[in-house]
Order: C-alpha cells, then sequence, then structure tokens
C-alpha cells in the first residue's frame, strides 16, 4: 500500500482534474483486486455525476451516469453520510436488471471532500468480501490525495482556432446567445430556443431538468464546472465557465457561459439566470491579433455604424463599468459613463461624419482623463482610449511644486511660531505633520527617539498601524539609515526604492512595508548630542530637492530638536507629578457598613501643572465613618505635597477621635505654619450610622448636595468659615440629620466652575444631573456626573475631586444602651445586661470575653472617673462594647509591677478586644472596645493569652 502511495505522491504537478480521478480510481482498484470501479462528483440538487469509471460495460456506465444522492446506493451514502460505506450486492435473479450481472459481489465507497462537504465519493466493485481495515485506510488515502491534487488541478482550457478573413463586427454577429433559467429547488431547468442550439437539443426530447445537462458536459470538465457552481451558490458571486458539451453527432464543442444568482427575501439562492454561446463559432473574436487587442493597456472597442458596439477589450470593459457579454449589442451612448462625459457624443459623430481620424482628450468618470483615438473603418469606427490622468497629475504637481516654493517660507516662520509654544512631544509632532510636510510634499512622519541602541516611535502620521508596530523597539542595524544619520549627524536622503535596497539591503523588506519610495531622515541634536530621528516619507520616488531646500531641511531639524526636548523634558516632570499626586491619594476606597463610595479625581487639561484637590473616607469607631475633601490653592509639586501632608494629618487626627472643630483647627495651624502663601480649602463631614447624625465644619469649601431617597437633590446650608492658612478659629459646626439611603455629594469648585461656566450655572447643572441621572450604581453615577460636566473635547484649566457616598443606617434592634450607677455593684449590673443582650443576638460565644471587657471598663470609670455613665453594645461587622462617664481624663496603659494592685485592667482589655480606644465628647468621653463577627454575623472567638498579663 505504501508503494501505491509514494507512486502517487510521485505525480508531478498540474495534471489535469480529470486524470487526477482516473489514477485515483485505478490504485484503489488494483489495491483492492477489485472488478471496477466508478468516481461520481455532486451535482446541483440531489445528482450525482459519473466522472471517471473502470471495467465497466457501457451499458453499466450508463445505469451509473446519475445516481440519485438520496439513494441506497453506496456512493450517495458515501456522500450523504460523510463517511465509508459498504453495500453488498445480493443474489438478482432477472438478468435483465442493469446491475444483475453484479450479484455476490460488494461496492466499497469512500467520500471525496471539498471546501465544507463531501463532493464526491470513489467506489471500487470487490469480489463480495468486505475491506480490510488496512484497504479502508488505503481508499481513505487515496482520496485525500486526490483531495489535494484537484484543488490545484488547472482548469481545463478552451480551444482557440484561427480562421482567416471576416470582420470582427460579422463574427460576432455570428454568435447564437441563449438563455437558460435553473430552478435550484426544484431542479427544472428551461432553455429557449437558441440555448437548446448552443447545447444541441432536440426540443421535442428534451427533459427540463438540470440532470439532462450534466449528460452533455465533457466527463474532463465536468469537475471543475460543479465546482465553478458550488463556489457561486457558497459565495453568491457571478457563476463563469467554459466547458465542452456533446452534440447530436456525438462529437464535443466548447460552449461558454456566464450567469447570475437570484436571492429569496430571507437572502437565499433559490435560482441561477444565465447566457451561453458556443466559443469556437467565432475564431476571429479570438484570433492572435484580438487577445493583443483583448490585453492591451490602452482602452479598445469598436463600433458599427449605428453605434452599437461589437467589440471591447478588458481595459474599456474597466472602464464603462460592464462585462463584454452586456456591453455587446448596446448603443455607446445609453451607457451611464458615456453619458456623464460632456460633450463626447457630439465630438464623435463630428469626426464620423469628416470620415477622418480624429484625437481629442476628455475627462471619465471617476476624476480620469483620457486622450481619444478614433479611426473610421469599413464597417464601422473603433475608439481608442488612453488613460492620461498620470500625465495630467504630474503637470499639476509641477504648478504645485512652484506654489509650495513660494509657500514654504511662510510655513517655516509658522513651524517656529508653534514649535516656541509647543509643550509635549505631540504638538511637536503636530506642528511638524501640518507645516514641514505639506511644504515638502511628503506624505508620511515617524519621530523616532534611540534609547539603547533601540528605536522608540513616539508619533507618527500616514503610517499604518502595522507599520508602527514592526518600526516601534526595533534593534538599530549596522547599514541603516537612522544609524547614518546619527553618526554623521547629517540628513540622509534616499531617493527610490532601488536605492534603499542597494545602501541598506537588511532594511528592504521593512521600506517595502511602508510603501514609501524615497524618504529623508533628519538627525535631531542638541547640546553636540543626537538622541533621534525626524524621518519624512514620500510616496513619488526621486524626490530632488534644491541646496536652499536642503539647508532649510537642516535648519528645520534643528528647530524640531530643540523644541522636542523641552516638550521631553516638561512631560517626564508632568508625568513624576501625577504620579506623586496619585500616590497622595487613596488608592481604594474602604468598604465600610455604614456607606457605600465611590470617587473620582480628574487633573487639568494638557499644559497644566498638578493640583492640590483630595479626597478621603475614614472609618472611625462605634458605626462612625469621616468624609473629607479638600483643595490646596494653586498649581505645581509644593501643592501637591501640601495636599498630601494635610491628607496625612487629617488622618491622624481622626484616628484621635477628635471632634470635627478641633480637627479643623490643627489643620489650620498645620497650614500656616507653611507660609503666608499657603491656602486651602477643605471639608470635614462626620456621619454617625446610630442616629443618623451629620457634623460638618467647611473651611471656604463649596457645599455637598444631598440626594434624599424620593430623588429630591438640595445643597447643605452649612456654615462656611474662611479657607485654611486664612481662618481664624475656633470652627463652627453644623448638626443635621441625613435620612437613611441618602447620597452625599462632595466635590471641588474644578467641577462646578470654569472661564466659561459661572460656579451658580454649574451648581445647577450638577443638581440637574443628579436628579435625572440612575443612583441606583454610584460608580456609573460618578462617571455620568463627569461626562455631563466635565466633556473631554473642553479641557479644564483645574483639577477636580468628587466624593459620592450612601449612608446607612445602623437597625434599631441591633443597639442596646443601659444607663448604670456610680458604684461598683454597676459591673454586676453590666454583666447581667451583656450576657441577656448577646443571648438574644445568638453571640453567646462573646459572652464571657464581653462581661469581661464591661466589668473592666465599668470598673475603671467607678474608681477613677465619675459619672453619668452608660453601657452601649453595637451589633454590626463588629461587636462594639463602649461605656461612657463624665470625665476628661485620657486612660492609659501602664506596665504594673509584681508587687501592684492595680494597672492591670486596660492591659486586660487590650488583650480581650481586637481594638479599643478612646473619643471625646462636650459631656466627657467614650472607652470602646471591638471583637470581630464573621461574614454571617457568628462570633470569631479571640484566643486569650493569659500570659500576656502580668500576675496579681
Amino acid at each position: 500500500m505504501n508503494v501505491r502511495i509514494a507512486l502517487l505522491e510521485g505525480v508531478e504537478a498540474g495534471i489535469a482534474e480529470s486524470e487526477v480521478l482516473r489514477l485515483a480510481l485505478l490504485h484503489a482498484v488494483a489495491e483492492l483486486g477489485g472488478l471496477g470501479g466508478a468516481v461520481h462528483l455532486r451535482g446541483p440538487m440531489s445528482a450525482l455525476r459519473l466522472v471517471a469509471s473502470m471495467g465497466l460495460s457501457p451499458g453499466d456506465a450508463r445505469s451509473w451516469e446519475i445516481v440519485d444522492q438520496e439513494g441506497a446506493e453506496a456512493p450517495a451514502l458515501a456522500v450523504r453520510q460523510g463517511r465509508r460505506a459498504w453495500v453488498p450486492q445480493l443474489h438478482v435473479s432477472n438478468g435483465d436488471t442493469p446491475r444483475a450481472q453484479w450479484s455476490g459481489t460488494g461496492l466499497a465507497a469512500v467520500p471525496l471532500m471539498g471546501v465544507d462537504r463531501p463532493r464526491g465519493a470513489l467506489t471500487v466493485i470487490t469480489n463480495g468480501a468486505q475491506p480490510t481495515s488496512e484497504q479502508w485506510e488505503f481508499m481513505c488515502a487515496v482520496a485525500a490525495w486526490a483531495q489535494e491534487r484537484t484543488r490545484v488541478a488547472p482548469p481545463p482550457a478552451g480551444r482557440l482556432r484561427e480562421v482567416p478573413g471576416g470582420s470582427i463586427s460579422g463574427d460576432l454577429r455570428a454568435v447564437q446567445v441563449g438563455t437558460w433559467d435553473w430552478n435550484m429547488r426544484t431542479g427544472e431547468l428551461l432553455w429557449d430556443d437558441a440555448a437548446m442550439i448552443v447545447y444541441g437539443a432536440n426540443p421535442d426530447n428534451f427533459v427540463p431538468r438540470v440532470e439532462s445537462w450534466m449528460k452533455i458536459v465533457h466527463p474532463d470538465d465536468l469537475p471543475s464546472t460543479l465546482a465553478a457552481v458550488e463556489k457561486t451558490i457558497r459565495d453568491k458571486t457571478v457563476f463563469e465557465a467554459e466547458y465542452r458539451v456533446r452534440r447530436p453527432d456525438g462529437h464535443y464543442g466548447w460552449t461558454q457561459t456566464r450567469a447570475r444568482l437570484v436571492l429569496d427575501e430571507d437572502g437565499q439562492p433559490y435560482r441561477m439566470i444565465g447566457r451561453a454561446w458556443e466559443s469556437n463559432e467565432s475564431p476571429a473574436a479570438r484570433n492572435a491579433l484580438s487577445r493583443v487587442l483583448r490585453h492591451m493597456r490602452d482602452g479598445f472597442l469598436a463600433v458599427d455604424h449605428d453605434w452599437k458596439i461589437v467589440f471591447t477589450n478588458l481595459e474599456a470593459e474597466r472602464t464603462l463599468g460592464y462585462p463584454d457579454e452586456e456591453l455587446f449589442g448596446r448603443v455607446l451612448w445609453d451607457l451611464p459613463h458615456i453619458q456623464h462625459v460632456r460633450g463626447l457624443e457630439a465630438s464623435c459623430r463630428k469626426a464620423a461624419e469628416e470620415g477622418t481620424p480624429a484625437e481629442f482628450d476628455v475627462e471619465g468618470p471617476n476624476g480620469r482623463s483620457f486622450r481619444l483615438r478614433m479611426l473610421p473603418v469599413p464597417d464601422g469606427i473603433t475608439i481608442y482610449a488612453t488613460d492620461v490622468t498620470r500625465q495630467r497629475k504630474e503637470e499639476a504637481a509641477r504648478v504645485e511644486a512652484q506654489q509650495a516654493a513660494v509657500e514654504r517660507a511662510t510655513r517655516t516662520t509658522e513651524l517656529t511660531a508653534a514649535l516656541s509654544k509647543a509643550t509635549t512631544s505631540q504638538d511637536v509632532i503636530d506642528a511638524v505633520a501640518e507645516r514641514v510636510l505639506p511644504a515638502f510634499a511628503g506624505d508620511g512622519l515617524l519621530m523616532h527617539i534611540v534609547e539603547d541602541g533601540r528605536l522608540h516611535t513616539i508619533g507618527a502620521r500616514g503610517v499604518s498601524k502595522g507599520v508602527l508596530g514592526s518600526v516601534d523597539g526595533r534593534a538599530l542595524m549596522e547599514r541603516d539609515p537612522i544609524s547614518e544619520a546619527i553618526t554623521t549627524g547629517s540628513p540622509v536622503f534616499v531617493n527610490s526604492a532601488q536605492e534603499y535596497r542597494v545602501r541598506y539591503p537588511q532594511m528592504a523588506d521593512l521600506a517595502e512595508a511602508t510603501g514609501m519610495n524615497a524618504a529623508i531622515y533628519l538627525p535631531l541634536t542638541t547640546s553636540g548630542h543626537t538622541f533621534g530621528v525626524c524621518v519624512l516619507t514620500f510616496e513619488q520616488s526621486d524626490i530632488a530637492l534644491s541646496g536652499e531646500e536642503s539647508t532649510l531641511l537642516t535648519a528645520i531639524s534643528a528647530l524640531v530638536a530643540h523644541a522636542l526636548e523641552r516638550a521631553r523634558l516638561y512631560e517626564a516632570e508632568h508625568t513624576r507629578s501625577h504620579e506623586l499626586q496619585r500616590s497622595l491619594l487613596p488608592k481604594d476606597l474602604p468598604r465600610l457598613a455604614e456607606c457605600t463610595t465611590a470617587a473620582r479625581y480628574l487633573p487639568a487639561g494638557q499644559g497644566m501643572e498638578v493640583g492640590g484637590d483630595w479626597y478621603d473616607v475614614i472609618a472611625l469607631s462605634a458605626g462612625r465613618v469621616a468624609f473629607v475633601i479638600g483643595d490646596v490653592m494653586g498649581h505645581g509639586l509644593s501643592e501637591a505635597a501640601t495636599m498630601g501632608r494635610l491628607r496625612t494629618a487629617v488622618r491622624t487626627l481622626a484616628d484621635l477621635e477628635l471632634p470635627p472643630d478641633e480637627i479643623m483647627s490643627h489643620l489650620n495651624e498645620a497650614i500656616g505654619e507653611l507660609g503666608d502663601d499657603y491656602y486651602a480649602t477643605c471639608l470635614y463631614a462626620l456621619y454617625d450610622s446610630t442616629d443618623g447624625r451629620c457634623s460638618i465644619v467647611s473651611a471656604g469649601h463649596p457645599p455637598p448636595a444631598v440626594v434624599r431617597p424620593d430623588g429630591s437633590v438640595h445643597f447643605l446650608d452649612t456654615v462656611s468659615d474662611p479657607p485654611l492658612g486664612a481662618a481664624d478659629p475656633p470652627f463652627r459646626t453644623t448638626e443635621l440629620t441625613i435620612p437613611e439611603e441618602s447620597l452625599l455629594v462632595f466635590y471641588t469648585d474644578g467641577l462646578v466652575e470654569s472661564s466659561r461656566r459661572p460656579i451658580d450655572q454649574g451648581l445647577a447643572e450638577l443638581a440637574r444631573l443628579l436628579s435625572t441621572t440612575s443612583q441606583r450604581d454610584l460608580d456609573w453615577l460618578s462617571d455620568d456626573l463627569v461626562a455631563g460636566l466635565l466633556p473631554s473635547d473642553q479641557p479644564t484649566a483645574d483639577d477636580s475631586a468628587l466624593l459620592i457616598a450612601r449612608v446607612h443606617a445602623l437597625a434599631a434592634d441591633r443597639i442596646a444602651s443601659w444607663s448604670l450607677p456610680n458604684e461598683p455593684q454597676a459591673a454586676g449590673q453590666a454583666r447581667g445586661h451583656v450576657q441577656t443582650q448577646l443571648a438574644e443576638w445568638g453571640l453567646e460565644e462573646l459572652t464571657m470575653t464581653t462581661e469581661l471587657l464591661a466589668s473592666e471598663l465599668v470598673g475603671n470609670v467607678v474608681r477613677y472617673a465619675k459619672g453619668p455613665m452608660r453601657l452601649r453594645l453595637l451589633r454590626g461587622k463588629e461587636l462594639i462594647c463602649e461605656v461612657s462617664d463624665g470625665s476628661l481624663t485620657m486612660p492609659r496603659i501602664r506596665h504594673a509591677s509584681d508587687t501592684d494592685e492595680g494597672g492591670r485592667g486596660l492591659q486586660l482589655v487590650a488583650a480581650l478586644s481586637q481594638r479599643w480606644g478612646t473619643r471625646y465628647t462636650v459631656a466627657g468621653k467614650w472607652i470602646w472596645t471591638a471583637q470581630p463577627l464573621g461574614s454571617s454575623g457568628v462570633a470569631d472567638v479571640v484566643e486569650f493569652d493569659e500570659d500576656s498579663i502580668p500576675p496579681l
């Protein structure tokens, strides 16, 4: 088997498809020791057409000429199921049956695969025994070989015969053109009288089915023709084919056909309508001279005395927009492309009347220009059309070059002004693209920076992304125009693609990929150091620059280099400033039970320094959270650093549980120590989820907006003191109650105020957006507010900060509070309250620890402080146990000696709780402890290390 496969693989490529199928069948029959075999290909509808056979009598071959694809024959099964098929031929008693002589044999078939489905089957008639697995494997291998070879097989070529004499129009008029209509769903095929003549059919006994056409096509031409039909249906394209058909006298003649599909309402083909004509009935139109005319570069057409088209070449067909079969017989002046050419018909008719050759220029479609030459001939007129569009463009280019020289000086002056204002690399690239490229008729621009022997493209114009990807990051080569420009410090001119290949052979592929035919490489040098190259590319070859232009380009490269170096330094500083500023802002907002938050920070527009806007969310004890937002006045690194100091100070002061007005006073002192030129606005809001109260202190900051659950929006009427650095403490506090699930919207003035919009108008727009925008997702709401107030196409001169919080309340059934007497018995009462409440909450695991904590806190109050005293338990993500008293004394942990009777209470509190602390009120203080709860609200028991407490 391997020997036969090797023989097939050794067959030279390029043999006809019919020969490929015959070889495949020959080796399959021989290997299986078969009695014969056949190859069928799928035709239109459900028919398989016999295209090759071996060992079959003429009668058997005729009976197998058309096989129903839906039948039970082995070829039909293989095609329909897409796998091998075995059908034994049982004994048939009727000897007159077409295949009676096959009794006792078997049919083994394997599919021949096409693009996306089987296109036929190879069948072997065996002596009755089913093929072995090795034989099946061989048949599949042969089918695969045939599939690959038929894919690259050349199509059959039509015969060309030369018959001397005759005119073009006379030969073309003699061609019979028939039309046909094939219903692809029913298989019905209709031919008109001319088609009957073309296909040599007798109308009296013609069966209007597509199988009738398949039977008359030459077997060698049928595979490629059926493949063309299938491709047309699959790709919904035009069907074109040339093949031989059997005439009534038995000989074969060449026929051409062209057809189009008709689609149904769903866009699926259901009919094919076409024309057919005998291709060997007009020899003069296919002789050598005709072929030359057919493929000549100029357009050529011939018309008769009635201006009807009798011949066109390919260029004329492309220009007129129709194939030759649609142009033949049409009046020249009826064509749309001809009607749009002003004055053409009058000029042609005048030349025809004079009977002498004529030549004139016309403007054709799509902006093309033609020079027409008309030559009268005995049976009509021939017209030559030469496309002179390129010559016209070259003439126009010469005129434009002269005008460009005048404009160059103006552009250079404008370039100098633009580069002096450039603050970024993109500004420099834009200036060069807008003022240098047009001045020198360039088509593309590449700006490269060289670092560590590699190119880094920082900008481009007129260059595809694919080219940028291959250029950016590549290493410099020894023979490289960029290396040459950097080494010599002088411009490098490459005038053609051929010159590029000769001078830089390693770069030839890259040059072809860019599509450039010429280029200029300008070194970018400052202070004696060349750090990059500016490349101008040209689609036109042989760029001719005068000495003045070369000198001008050298001067321009120096201007560009200095501007780009300044821009890069600015961008580096700008990037570092923004990185510093963003590092000083919160990376992520805390996820708290008391609120849901979202925030946005937007730096100022391009060309502006960093600002000092900032925000923060600080979790505090006992279900409280602080919202902070501020704006350091001015822009620059010092302002960003001041913002970082203020944010750190706020967090430190907030952790000390100081009241909002005291925190603001400390901030005022901190910014005053920086100098007289430092000012900042700031707003500090302290929200308590246990009672919904919010305490707000503002130092010159815009008031926050509140969006109630019913959707109403209003701005808080807070008491605003002067900005930090100009204020005179104390600061005033605004107390109010915020409804549960309300939104608190904090912002800086950059969000609502600009040179184009006063702050009142900005606040009104903010209120409108808050009342009309969905508030379910705070991130979406933040993006909508930013997009509505700060459109991307309107850069601002100030940075902006936005902080949105949806406040949540701690449910009443999660809060328990009791008054306690300032007596020693209070500790016992506290333990009783704790035990009862934790049992109600299902937190019995924490009872013992919490009793100890409450007992120690109450004992400290009784011993060292004064009343009134209260005990409070809060159940949230943590279990908070806190005790209040009327004393301002700061509790402190101290290290007790072995002989001390006290001093171990707070050590015990610190060991038993996860966190603990003190916060002060107007009337005294609260000492609180926190114990963790699991995600489901179940207590996480803290392991108590009794060795951490000194012995009594």
